[in-house]
């Protein structure tokens, strides 16, 4: 298995648990209260919801990788603005880092 590949897995069945856990935990709902982002909750579940499957269907189409990968990074680019707003601590801001730089590698790998 390619770095790719594993790369590829590893974003999207993250993105999969964080979809899941935005239903079965209050803990994701409220952060996005604690945002002021209550209304764009559920949109960016879906968008991570997409992006996750794109990035799957990704691994036999190249464009729904390039496409799937740049979203994904641009939406934890967002998240990471709106931690550093919130002067979140760097711990908490993390992940959000990680996927963003995560997926944009991914990106960057399937436009060579």
């Amino acid at each position: 298995m390619t770095l790719i590949i594993i790369c590829i897995i590893i974003s999207s069945f993250s993105f999969y648990a964080y979809v899941v856990s935005y239903f079965i935990s209050p803990h994701m709902k409220n952060e996005f209260k604690r945002f002021n982002m209550e209304k764009l909750g559920l949109l960016t579940i879906i968008l991570e919801l997409l992006g996750a499957t794109g990035l799957l269907i990704g691994i036999e189409f190249n464009l729904m990788l390039t496409i799937s990968s740049l979203g994904l990074g641009l939406l934890m680019l967002c998240g990471l603005v709106v931690r550093i707003k919130l002067k979140d601590s760097t711990w908490i801001s993390l992940p959000a880092l990680f996927f963003m730089i995560l997926n944009l590698f991914i990106f960057f790998e399937s436009i060579k």
